[in-house]
């Protein structure tokens, strides 16, 4: 076999490597929070109870995704690991076993929506509007998220070879879609019914399924540096445990996040509808400034690992140093947007006078964390790439559920609810306390050993 030419993770000036990878995702990552944004408008206009219900099933989203991209996030470390290290044919492996996993997942999860959504929203919510409303949507997202688990199985094999754009194109086409689709579908038009949050519901998984078949495709015609072949590369439980040693931490840290945003929900329903409906509506703005993070980090990732694969430190070093000043920048315009525009940006939402009340204070205290998250979250996704992601889970399950949830019920119990959303910046100090910890002992045991060896 020919000796193959160098992947230009490895060669590419690390500045202008770092705004090719990174640049098509943070503009896909953009238009998915656009999309996120928009969703809720088209929904607040069915009506406020329509928007609580959606927040309420925000948990149970979060934990599909969490495995769809968690299992993603494992074969993306490994597929550039193998790529750098010139094993080509272990690269393939695991890309196959990926693909055999995403339709076990999806399976999974299917029957899992069926059976605990009813139960689900009448924990949450005696209110039998809110929870017809929500397993309406929850049903139609659940059941039928082939396209979800897809899409991301497949967007992170266009990662882990650097075609990111590629990746870009099938998010953003996925986007659009829902985007155009809730409209007609929700209110009816054309020659479709009304279906109101069912319509909502059903734009989402449109859009899901040709985003993933845009992202299959590519992965066939353009992606030749990986080969999935199911007949060739059997799944064997090695290669499995490898793809989670990674992926299961990730899953864990966004697992977390949907326990955390359940629990959050009970503590804030107890003071009102509207108070949870303010806190879904965060979570929406906040992905307009967190995404963007993201998709740097997904360009980030397999430069780390392809390189620590090649033994290049210099290059991963130089792409942490421009990840932290990336996301720092994005994290300041997000706090001066939330300062600044709070009441407009609640308004985009159909706010009535209650949620303007409790939202406005609400967004500003929150938005505070911003500035600290910037060094976690792109210290979490460098230990990912390093495969220390059971670091990355540790520092998760601190900050969400030892600090940030018993901080939130006790600041409830003492200062009532305007107390309650300073949890956020007291868990982030922790946060960022141990990701510094930890950056430290990382960089000295693996990567500065790799200077001396050069």
């Amino acid at each position: 076999m020919s000796e193959r030419k160098e992947n230009k993770m490895g060669v590419m000036p690390v500045g202008k490597l770092l705004v090719n990878m990174s640049t098509p995702m943070m503009l896909s990552m953009l238009t998915q929070a656009l999309y996120n944004i928009v969703d809720s408008i088209f929904v607040a206009m069915i009506s406020e109870d329509a928007l609580t219900a959606v927040s309420l099933a925000f948990p149970l989203q979060t934990l599909m995704v969490a495995f769809g991209i968690g299992t993603g996030v494992g074969v993306n470390a490994l597929v550039s690991r193998y790529l750098g290290a010139k094993q080509y044919e272990k690269a393939n492996e695991i890309a196959t076993t990926g693909v055999r996993l995403t339709w076990i997942t999806y399976i999974c999860f299917a029957l899992f929506v069926l059976i605990v959504c009813k139960p689900f929203f009448r924990f949450q919510t005696s209110d039998e509007v809110i929870v017809e409303y929500g397993i309406t949507y929850m049903r139609i997202v659940g059941v039928l998220s082939i396209g979800m688990f897809f899409q991301s199985m497949m967007e992170k094999l266009l990662q882990s070879t650097g075609k990111t754009a590629f990746s870009m194109t099938t998010q953003i086409v996925g986007a659009v879609i829902n985007m155009i689709m809730d409209p007609i579908l929700i209110f009816g038009y054309g020659i479709f019914p009304e279906m109101g949050i069912a319509g909502a519901a059903t734009a989402t998984i449109f859009g899901q399924i040709v985003g993933g078949s845009l992202a299959l495709y590519f992965n066939m015609t353009k992606n030749k540096e990986i080969h999935i072949s199911l007949k060739k590369y059997q799944m064997k439980s090695e290669t499995v445990k490898q793809i989670y040693a990674i992926g299961f931490p990730s899953i864990v840290m966004q697992a977390i996040g949907s326990v955390m945003t359940f629990g959050f929900n009970k503590i804030l329903i107890v003071f009102s509808s509207t108070a949870t409906a303010v806190f879904g509506v965060y979570f929406k703005l906040q992905s307009f400034v967190l995404m963007p993070i993201f998709g740097l980090n997904n360009g980030m990732m397999p430069i780390v690992a392809y390189n620590f694969g090649a033994r290049k430190p210099k290059r991963i070093v130089k792409t942490l140093k421009l990840s932290y000043i990336a996301a720092y920048v994005c994290m300041v315009i997000g706090v001066v947007l939330f300062w600044a525009i709070p009441d407009k940006l609640l308004l985009l939402f159909s706010a009535s006078d209650e949620m303007l009340e409790i939202g406005v204070p609400a967004l500003r205290i929150i938005s505070i964390h911003f500035l600290l998250a910037a060094f976690s979250i792109v210290s979490s996704s460098f230990f990912q790439a390093m495969g220390h992601g059971f670091i990355s889970m540790v520092n998760s399950i601190i900050r969400q559920l030892i600090v940030l949830l018993p901080a939130a019920f006790i600041l409830a119990r003492v200062g009532g609810l305007s107390a309650v959303w300073w949890s956020f910046p007291i868990a982030e100090l922790v946060a960022v306390a141990m990701a510094a910890y930890f950056m430290v002992r990382v960089y000295r045991s693996e990567v500065q050993p790799l200077f001396i060896k050069e």
